[in-house]
């Protein structure tokens, strides 16, 4: 039986797994919930019935398993250090020592976007990329750089953090603590937060008609129905939004002059809008040299971008700090 590998990706309200051969096939999944107000032993312990589960559906345990984590770990000894959307933020725990003898299997940690960064390389457009840099666009905006086909960590393993550029000096404030990050105003619940305002403000008809007027039922891709509709102030908001990406994504191609980027992620799904007007703001800021060999395209895996990083990071014994 050829070797099988495990992905989990903890997030703050799911747990996901996934086994998937070295060729990126997916072999099973599962879900559970992540209830992490019970703690990180309770999580920990729901993540291992979760792989052994699928163990025992598929008849044999994982060579490895990657594991994705919201924020930082100390990848050499698989010890979270700083998780700040969990409760107790998950500050030095040992989650290698505790899951691998649950599994069976050696565990390794990254952050769960540069896990995602990692799936677009190993298994997506990166296969035929040397310098890309991958923008996850969500709750937030997150990112990963590869330079010469290596995934650049950093120290830390913080290297890539893209939502966090400074694009406007004394804009919203941030998350993370400073002012006017690219997160602030290009994420979805920065875009959202625009339609929701347009609706009430009697200024997005359209958008009224699709949500039957229920702000909940806003998102980036309703917004993007409406704009293509006839609401042209949704359209503003859209484009707008999608300038500061571009000036973003202006930014990192001055400084690695990567050969491809990738947008992913929920906000991605705006589509045409979003893309066309991302590529002409580049074309537009970037003046040092020739942008139209430089490929901006969504992610090939999506959705499985993380999970299938995940299989990547296993199959890779884990990545180290550069």
């Amino acid at each position: 039986m050829a070797e099988i590998y495990a992905s989990v990706d903890l997030g703050g309200t799911n747990i996901a797994c996934i086994f998937a051969g070295a060729d990126g096939r997916v072999v099973g999944e599962k879900k559970a919930p992540t209830q992490s107000h019970e703690g990180p032993q309770a999580v920990l312990a729901r993540i291992a019935e979760l792989v052994n589960c699928l163990a025992a559906e598929y008849g044999n345990k994982p060579a490895a398993l990657g594991m994705g984590i919201p924020g930082l770990a100390d990848l050499k000894s698989g010890v979270t250090k700083f998780l700040p959307n969990l409760p107790t933020q998950w500050r030095d725990v040992p989650v290698r020592g505790v899951l691998a003898p649950k599994v069976g299997c050696p565990v390794y940690l990254l952050n769960d976007v540069r896990m995602a960064t990692l799936g677009e390389l190993v298994f997506g457009h990166g296969r035929t990329s040397r310098t890309m840099a991958f923008f996850a666009l969500g709750t937030g905006i997150g990112g990963g750089v590869v330079v010469d086909g290596k995934l650049r960590l950093g120290p830390l393993g913080a290297a890539g953090e893209l939502g966090h550029q400074t694009i406007l000096p004394d804009g919203p404030q941030c998350g993370c603590g400073s002012r006017g990050c690219l997160e602030t105003l290009a994420s979805g619940p920065a875009i959202t937060a625009e339609g929701v305002r347009l609706m009430l403000s009697g200024l997005a008809p359209k958008l009224y008609e699709l949500v039957r007027g229920e702000t909940s039922a806003i998102t980036p891709k309703e917004m993007a129905a409406a704009a293509e509709a006839g609401d042209a102030r949704v359209k503003e908001a859209i484009v707008r939004a999608a300038r500061y990406l571009g000036i973003g994504v202006a930014n990192v191609v001055t400084i690695l002059h990567p050969d491809l980027i990738v947008l992913g992620g929920g906000v991605a799904a705006i589509g045409p809008l979003l893309f066309d007007t991302v590529r002409a703001t580049v074309r537009e800021r970037v003046g040092m040299f020739p942008t139209d060999d430089i490929a901006i395209k969504p992610s090939l895996l999506g959705e499985r971008a993380g999970a299938l990083g995940g299989i990547a990071l296993a199959m890779k014994g884990g990545l180290l700090p550069d």
